[in-house]
Order: C-alpha cells, then structure tokens, then sequence
C-alpha cells in the first residue's frame, strides 16, 4: 500500500505489516529484518476514509497520523475490515474491555488521590500537635489497660480460690466445728482462738493496686482523648471552606483543560497535519488563501536569505562564454520552429512596444526609481494569466549584452534563483534552443516545469536615427521530452532592449558612462494548478522587480571591466 512520506517524494509504495494489535510498516519486504521504521498501536486508533478519494484512509492516534492510499476502492475496503477485524479480536473492540480498562484506572485514580488527599490534610501546625497529643494518650490509656486486667484477673482468681476453700468446708463433717457464730464469719479453733474463714479483699492486697487511683486516671485520660478528637474536628470544619474552594478551583481547571482538549481534538479531526497531502495545492485542500500566502511568503524570504549569501560568490566565477557575431541574431534561421519564431519576435514588436499611457487595462503595480511594473488582470477558468510589461533603464550596459546573458545558458545559474535543474533538450541553431527547466518548489504549491523554445534575435532600425532592437522571446513548445509529476506552466516572456548612445565630449571615445539600455520585459504566464487567485497576484508583484533589479545588476558588474558590445 502507498503511504505519504513528504512533500517532496510524495506517495511511496511501502511494506505494511498488521500484527500483535500493531500496525507497522517498511521500506520493502526484503527489509523486514533491519526493522520496521515506524509503527502504531491499534487500540485507540482511529480510521478516517476520506468521501473525496476512494483510495484514501488515514489513521491516528493522539498527534500521530498515518495517509495511506490503496490501489483502488475495493483495496482499500479490505484494509478496513482487517484492520477492524484484528482490533475486536485483540479485545480492544468491544464496549466491556474499554470500560475494564476504564475501570481499573478510575480505581487507580482514586486511589491515589484519596492518598494525596489525607497527607494533604495534616499540614495544619495546630492539627498535628493535636495529632501528637493523641498518641501520647494512647500511650497512656494502653498502659492503663493493661493495670486493670492485670488488676481484674488478680480479682478473678482470688475469687476462684475463695470459692474452691468454700467448697471443701461444706463437704467435710459438721462435727469438725465447735461453734459457728450466726453471721458466719468466724470459727473457733480446738485451742480456742478465733479465725477469719473469708478474708475481705481489698485493692491494696492484689498486686498493690490502686482501683479507684486507676479508674480516675482512665477516666481522665479518656475525658483528654474526647476533647482532642472535639478539637480535631473543629479544625476540620474550620479548614472545610478552604479545602472546597479549593477543590472547586482544581474541577474548574480541568473544565477548562478538557474543554480545550475537546476542543484541539475537534479541530485536528477537521484538519489533516500541517504539511500533510491535504495540506497542498490542489482541488480540494483545506489550507486557506492566508494561510497559503503565509506560507509561500515565508518560504520565499528563506530562499532569498539563502541566495544573499552565495550571490556574491556566484559572481565573482569568470565563465568563458564566447558571443557569436552580431549577423548570427539577424537572421530566422531553417529549423523547424522558424517560422513560429519569427510569428512571435512580430508580435513583440509590434505590441509590447506600445506606450500604456492612457490605456485604463493596465493598472500600475511597482514604480521603483526607473523601473515600472504594470499588471493587466486576466482570468480564465479561476486560473490566473494577467499579462505583466515592466519597463527599466540601467546605465553602463548595452542592450546586446543584457539579451546576451539573458539568453545564455551557460550563465543562467548565475542570476537565476527560481531554477532548480535545467537542460538544453534540442539546439535549433545558433540563436535558438530549446529548454526544459524546474523550478524550486515553494509549499504548499506544487512544484512547477517549463519547457520551452528560447531564441535571441536582432531587429535592425528602419531609421538610421533609431537604435537597432535585441530581443529573446521564450515561448512554451511542445517536445518529446518526458515528463514528471510536476505541474506544467506555459510560458510567453520577452526581453526587449534598446541601446541610447550619448555623444562623448570632444574627441573622448565612447565609454560605458555614455550607454544607456532601455529595456521593456513583458510576461505572460498560465502557472496551472489550483493556487489562488490573490496569492499568485501577490507573488507577482514581489518577485518581478526583485528579478529585473537582481538580473540587471548581475549584467552590470559582469560587464564592467569589459569592451562594450553594441
């Protein structure tokens, strides 16, 4: 099954195991001993088919998200089902086993925060020398205890012995008494004297006990006990208010918590993840038109930091680029695209050279010093194709040199940051070629291609007071060339330059403070796709003077120190 790896590769065919209640995948199957490189948990995920593409299902849980894409419907209806399948019989499909599961950790829970609770709730100075108190007393009142059933078994036996004696003087014959006093305390022995039969006990006679010393004492001490726990509970109640509002503080920020939980967890399930499939241009992304400016503008500011830093070095590289003769470039040449060619250079002439004053299609977009950018706003389809004219003037440069290095391959590099790889597929003839080109990708658009026939010719004035017109005109072909998955844009650009010559004072010879190139840079562009409308407009109005400003000050310094070439 394909999953979605990043904006870059896109869709890969990749090996997906399910297993153990896990689902884990590989690069290929022939990999499976080096390690799955990813895997998820079946139990608490969740399996999204999306209505607007019958291969697509995606499954989360929590952050995580798998895009994954069948080869058809019915694939990926079998999917589902095992998916489903595996997960009830792993015993994570049924209502019993989740609320087991939730069961044992509320029981834990509550557990535990019963045991927060209770050793939160001695932190009281007052309560815990009460608490001491306590056991003090019950130190106390144990070692009383043990007195009196020592003091109460003492009592027991000295009964059961008194009751044993009694016993055995009933059974012995009553002629072994001489005399028994009425109130039958007494006996008189044979010599005469008189002796105790049941001797009284008292509570000094057994173990030197104290009775009612203890029974004081013990009554005491419970009394102590009563009021400590009395004051123990006074406390309690008293710190009841501030244990409620606390706890009341805590359930309100859970509240809140969870409803922001609910909340985050609403909004992911609308929304696939940032950077994820759905997230790109395209029919039926869910990004919106600011959001997608956002996010192109940020990508653009990067890759313009990027090439401030290694412009300069690019510069500075001395390329060995001859230039053919001037008659090369007045001419149409045989090759089979002559003719459409010399259809296109005509066109140019004849209307990209029109003033626009006055002409109310044209709105004025950038006016920078010399430079001017106009923009004619065109829509076919909801597809974006306003024309653009920039005029400029730049000093110390011919307008043979500008289309030179412009038209130059060899040198495209160079100025050019919009490129990712080129190559000439097909030279035509000395001043035509045509070129197949890719340019860096900027998310959440798709990446674009061109492929295009590029040729630089010379207009000669019909009056000897005018200067001679240099033009290259790149205008979108169709080729054998294969293609890729990059989005086709179509292409019509001209640049037309003119060379103003002042004269010289005196016999001076004519330098390169003298040579003014008046260029006119026309575009025409259907970039396809899905971008929106604003923010193709935007990117317009940013990237084309910093394009003509980066271009022309590259021919400027390349230049500089060489012959001027008219």
């Amino acid at each position: 099954i394909k999953t979605w790896t990043n904006y870059i590769h896109g869709w890969q065919d990749r090996w997906v195991v399910l297993k153990n209640n896990t689902l884990s995948y590989y690069k290929s199957q022939d990999e499976r001993e080096f390690g799955c490189r990813g895997s998820l948990c079946l139990s608490k995920a969740v399996i999204t088919p999306l209505e607007f593409d019958e291969c697509r299902l995606d499954i989360s849980v929590n952050d995580s998200v798998w895009y994954l894409r069948a080869i058809d419907s019915e694939h990926r209806h079998q999917w589902i089902n095992s998916i489903e399948l595996h997960r009830a019989e792993s015993g994570y499909g049924s209502e019993s086993s989740l609320r087991r599961h939730g069961s044992m950790v509320s029981l834990t829970s509550a557990t535990s925060g019963f045991s927060t609770t209770s050793t939160s709730s001695f932190k009281g100075h007052s309560l815990r020398e009460k608490l001491a108190e306590m056991e003090t007393f019950r130190d106390i009142l144990c070692r009383q205890v043990d007195t009196l059933q020592k003091y109460f078994d003492g009592c027991a036996d000295a009964v059961s012995k008194d009751e044993l004696q009694r016993d055995t003087i009933v059974d012995d014959d009553e002629d072994d008494f001489p005399n028994t006093r009425s109130d039958g305390e007494f006996i008189h022995n044979n010599n005469g004297s008189k002796e105790k039969l049941f001797q009284s006990l008292s509570p000094k006679d057994i173990n030197g006990i104290d009775f009612k010393g203890e029974a004081i004492t013990f009554k005491a001490t419970t009394a102590g006990i009563l009021a400590t726990l009395s004051h123990c509970m006074d406390l309690m109640v008293k710190r009841e208010d501030s244990w409620q509002k606390r706890l009341d503080k805590e359930l309100e920020k859970r509240r809140r918590i969870e409803e922001g939980y609910k909340s985050a967890l609403s909004e992911l399930k609308k929304k696939s993840h940032f950077r994820g499939p759905d997230y790109e241009e395209g029919p039926n992304s869910l990004i919106n038109e600011d959001e997608f400016f956002d996010a192109v503008e940020a990508a653009l500011d990067r890759q313009d930091k990027i090439e401030e830093q290694s412009h300069t070095e690019k510069w500075r590289i001395q390329r060995s680029s001859p230039v053919p003769p001037g008659d090369v470039y007045s001419t149409m040449g045989s090759h089979r695209f002559a003719d459409k060619v010399e259809e296109m250079v005509q066109n140019h002439m004849t209307y990209s050279l029109q003033d626009m004053g006055g002409d109310a299609n044209w709105q004025l977009v950038v006016e920078e010093g010399e430079m001017k950018v106009y923009r004619r706003e065109v829509e076919e389809n909801g597809i974006v194709l306003d024309p653009l004219k920039a005029t400029h003037s730049v000093k110390g440069v011919t307008g043979h040199e500008v289309c030179h290095y412009f038209w130059d391959t060899d040198v495209r590099n160079d100025w050019e940051t919009t490129i990712e790889n080129f190559n000439v597929v097909e030279t035509l003839s000395e001043n035509a070629v045509i070129v197949y080109q890719t340019h860096k990708r900027v998310w959440p658009a798709s990446q674009r291609d061109v492929l295009y026939l590029s040729a630089m010719r010379k207009i000669l004035a019909n009056n000897e007071n005018d200067p001679d017109t240099w033009l290259v005109c790149n205008f979108s072909v169709d080729h054998d060339n294969p293609t890729n998955r990059c989005v086709r844009a179509k292409i019509n650009i001209a640049m037309i330059c003119q060379t103003l010559v002042s004269p010289p004072e005196g016999d001076r010879e004519i330098s390169r403070d003298n040579i003014t190139c008046k260029i006119t840079y026309v575009a025409n562009v259907n970039p396809g796709g899905w971008a929106p409308a604003s923010v193709l407009r935007a990117v317009a109005k940013r990237e084309y003077p910093k394009f003509l400003k980066r271009f022309t000050g590259y021919v400027q310094e390349k230049t500089s120190v060489k012959p001027i070439l008219f």
